[in-house]
């Protein structure tokens, strides 16, 4: 699978753009701020839906226009699609694949699986338990419809239980039967999700066990460990358990909205005790495993989106990524650099199918350089 050209209308920094990509190596030069990430998004929204750095889609439309358009040509199992997405301010968004509309995002979450690495993922060390949920369930909801359709599901039922539980201390008033009508689905839904995410984790940690341990040589030792209070406890008896604390801090404390991931180096938090290197090590092994899985389960490999990954990085480590990348393991790969010269320098006698755009100030993009 691969994206063969993208369009963009009003979207972020550009007005318009129309360009068409290498099968394998797409590389994206130029200074900071001229919207070579931006590029990276578009391709990430129209696999996901969504943007990778923005949430709030108005804010992805370029200044003072109305709309934007996003619209990509692929090729899939030797089959084009076309992928057709609209933003308008005040106005739903709409997903086209072939020029039939969905009817439900979630219909085209899988369809083009994608793997992005960026600055942006120090949040899953640096930030809270939900980072770290969101993103299993990213990952997870690229291969399991059902599992994103268990999700949506759990969260409406929590916010319906919360809602109760505040609205019951609110009125002094407590309605046992009403709770339970929630618990209920939140048990069953929840054991579920559960038990993907153990599956999915313990798949996980070995392979990225395997990428660390090559960029780094070995030099450090490294842990991923899924933490769930559903480990310990069943969620029946661990929701009447916590009832009362439940009705005193009016949220349910209880259930796989709770999960982490427990990140370590060396027995230690990396978040504490690794270096910046080390960290940004992590980050990328999670990712290259994440890409694994995922074409492991799909039988494709995902395009993968490489954002700003040289920095922070020593010489040594970043050959050895470039040294993983560039075998025939890995599909179509778009890296974003600051510096043409150090791309050259470092995909020399690596990848002999790739090309080197040159974004510009103002969202243009010079013409290809010749493939090396």
């Amino acid at each position: 699978m691969h994206l063969r050209s993208l369009y963009l209308t009003h979207y972020k920094n550009y007005q318009e753009l129309e360009v068409d990509f290498s099968p394998r190596l797409n590389c994206l030069v130029g200074s900071n701020g001229v919207g070579k990430t931006n590029i990276l998004d578009a391709i990430y929204y129209l696999s996901m839906c969504k943007s990778y750095l923005n949430p709030v889609d108005s804010q992805n439309i370029h200044y003072n226009e109305e709309f934007s358009v996003l619209q990509g040509h692929f090729e899939r199992h030797a089959r084009n699609e076309t992928i057709y997405c609209s933003i308008h301010r005040n106005k739903k968004k709409r997903i086209k694949r072939n020029k039939k509309d969905y009817q439900k995002l979630s219909e085209h979450i899988g369809l083009l699986p994608v793997v992005m690495i960026s600055p942006l993922d120090s949040n899953l060390i640096a930030g809270g338990s939900e980072e770290r949920r969101k993103y299993m369930d990213r990952v997870i909801s690229q291969f399991d419809k059902d599992y994103l359709d268990k999700l949506i599901r759990y969260n409406r039922a929590l916010s319906q239980r919360n809602k109760l539980l505040k609205e019951f201390a609110r009125s002094g008033y407590f309605d046992t039967e009403s709770i339970d009508i929630w618990d209920e689905q939140m048990i069953q839904l929840g054991n579920s999700i559960h038990q993907k995410r153990r599956a999915f984790t313990d798949e996980l940690v070995p392979v990225f066990q395997n990428y660390y341990d090559a960029i780094s040589e070995q030099k450090e030792n490294v842990g991923l460990e899924y933490k769930s209070q559903l480990h310990e406890q069943d969620f029946r008896q661990g929701l009447t358990r916590a009832l009362e604390k439940d009705r005193v801090l009016q949220h349910s404390t209880m259930g796989v909205h709770k999960d982490d991931l427990v990140l370590t180096i060396d027995g230690h938090p990396i978040k504490k005790a690794g270096s910046q290197g080390q960290q940004k090590t992590f980050l990328v092994a999670l990712k290259l495993a994440q890409f694994d899985f995922i074409q492991k389960v799909k039988n494709m490999p995902p395009i993968l989106l490489l954002d700003d990954i040289f920095d922070k990085f020593d010489q040594q480590r970043v050959h050895q990524i470039i040294h993983l990348v560039s075998d025939e393991h890995f599909g179509q790969i778009f890296i974003t650099d600051t510096s043409e010269q150090r791309l050259r320098s470092l995909l020399e006698g690596r990848q002999p199918d790739y090309k080197i755009y040159r974004v510009e100030a103002g969202g243009k993009l010079a013409e290809p350089s010749d493939e090396l």
